[in-house]
């Protein structure tokens, strides 16, 4: 599937009037949707909005890692920074808002003609239909529950879209709540349609276990741990525990060589097949599949810099040395900063730079801190539009530490949870908890707080932190807002009650009386 190129079949499907003339080249709802093939192109166009500008490929990861305490922006583009600095004037803006709401939906958008479209399609294996299905409910859940975490409130907001839309369409507005819903009910049809496993060719597609890891994170963000923690059981001491375990090692996670491995759940699939053209057009010829963040995110003389780091982040890593007094592995791969060549042997590549005192005495380096995660340095001297590394979505990592926090949420054994945080820390060497976390192994309070420090060192700049940020109440109070403050100062503007969701694009909601805007926009 990695260098699958996904055939884009939702130009010739999507229709924004009634117009009858037809062009006898372009692909019809008539003339599609036939046969076997047609359902297996349906399914990979929605896999296809992996690779858009407004998805995963670029824009979302403003919103899920610039916008947390981790991260910020500089940019000398004005409105750009101040959509990470919670100052929305123009809730239309294109790359910062409208952009990944509009290919949200149209990414449900696909998912619903397969879910429309293929039953009617005979099978000579009825197993492969049920792939097919499994794979688009698993899409349309994935998308509906980052529409709920991004944009969704107890006001009537977010439209829940289940068929083809139609011109004039005007869905009615549903609640944070309704839309999670949604995407759980999605996610169990997946669960139960979906293989464990798929052959090599099929590598990357969505599987049983991705689809409880996601109605997990659903429910985890709803507070319902009991239920979170029945999903994650499957992956964690259930039948799909012979699927998953950590790589030995970390940086096996973020490596163009290593993909799909065992510690993968959900990888989305980046290639660099088709270098030209750039191909940010809805309909381009060549679409590029390749990941864009580390053009954006690449330090001073390599790319744009629009997001860095928190400096906090390199003295949460420092605050513990490994069982070997070393500094935690992990922060080798998480950041280019000044003592990078100091704190790491051979750690003195800054793509084609030098990690010395000259680079970081410079005006554009003095003090900063940049993302290296999902970077192209590591194998070449540049970044650019074409990175194919794939994104892991979700990693096993990440399923030991939610299934963690869910014990420990539904009162079962601390024990547990701390062995589950242990293994994690022992893949990189760390000690275990009892040895310098020991209040937190003995009280639950104490060992949830550390636990929020524990993601943060094994899954900073993965796009997690917003979630967790959400989840754990710390954008509900001021007393929350007041701690994240202290590591991140844009959260000065940060206003409760209002900036917990984004405001729903203007557009949207001036064109269909069914949307509300969100409370005190």
């Amino acid at each position: 599937m990695k260098k699958l190129v996904y055939i884009l079949i939702a130009a010739g499907l999507l229709s924004s009037c009634d117009v009858d003339v037809q062009n006898p080249n372009t692909i019809t709802t008539t003339t599609f949707w036939k046969t076997e093939k047609d359902a297996q192109y349906g399914v990979n166009a929605v896999y296809n909005m992996f690779y858009k500008p407004g998805t995963f490929s670029r824009w979302v990861w403003f919103r899920l890692d610039l916008t947390s305490d981790e991260g910020f922006s500089q940019s000398p583009w004005a409105e750009l920074k101040e959509w990470t600095q919670f100052r929305y004037n123009n809730y239309n803006f294109w790359e910062g808002n409208a952009w990944t709401y509009r290919d949200f939906y149209e990414a449900i958008f696909r998912a619903n003609q397969v879910l429309h479209y293929v039953p009617e399609i005979e099978f000579a294996d009825a197993k492969q239909k049920e792939y097919v299905l499994g794979q688009a409910h698993f899409l349309r859940g994935m998308y509906y529950y980052y529409l709920a975490l991004l944009w969704g409130s107890e006001n009537t907001s977010l439209p829940i879209v289940l068929e083809p839309s139609t011109p004039g369409m005007q869905p009615e507005g549903h609640t944070e709540t309704e839309i999670f819903a949604q995407a759980v009910a999605d996610l169990t049809k997946a669960s139960e349609l979906l293989p464990e496993e798929w052959d090599n060719p099929n590598k990357g597609r969505a599987t049983k276990g991705a689809a409880f890891a996601f109605r997990a994170k659903c429910h985890m963000q709803q507070h319902k741990w009991t239920d979170a923690k029945n999903d994650l059981e499957w992956l964690v001491n259930g039948a799909g525990k012979k699927y998953y375990d950590l790589t030995a090692n970390y940086f096996d996670n973020f490596s163009k060589d290593k993909e799909n491995n065992q510690e993968s759940v959900f990888e989305i699939q980046y290639s660099d097949a088709n270098p030209a053209p750039a191909g940010d057009g809805d309909f381009a010829v060549e679409p590029n599949l390749g990941l864009n963040r580390g053009q954006f995110f690449a330090p001073p003389g390599i790319g744009w810099t629009d997001g860095e780091l928190r400096p906090w982040l390199i003295t949460e890593f420092k605050k513990e040395k490994d069982v070997n007094n070393a500094n935690d592995i992990r922060l080798r791969y998480t950041a280019f900063y000044s003592d990078m060549h100091l704190d790491f042997p051979n750690n003195t590549k800054i793509y084609s730079l030098t990690s010395n005192p000259e680079q970081w005495n410079k005006d554009n380096y003095r003090g900063r801190v940049f993302f290296r995660k999902y970077s192209s340095e590591y194998y070449r001297n540049y970044d650019d539009y074409y990175n194919p590394t794939n994104v892991r979505l979700i990693r096993y990592a990440d399923i030991l530490l939610m299934y963690a926090e869910c014990v420990a949420q539904s009162n079962g054994s601390l024990a547990e949870a701390v062995a589950l945080v242990d293994r994690v820390r022992a893949r990189v060497n760390m000690p275990k908890m009892a040895v310098n976390q020991t209040a937190a192994t003995t009280n639950r309070t104490t060992f949830l707080k550390r636990l929020q420090m524990e993601r943060l060192l094994e899954l900073a700049t993965e796009g997690h932190r917003w979630a967790d940020i959400k989840r754990w109440g710390l954008l509900d109070n001021q007393e929350g807002v007041n701690e994240l403050k202290s590591r991140d100062p844009d959260f000065e503007n940060f206003v409760v009650k209002k900036h917990r969701v984004l405001p729903i694009p203007s557009d949207e909601v001036n064109n269909n009386p069914n949307v509300k805007q969100n409370p005190n926009y």
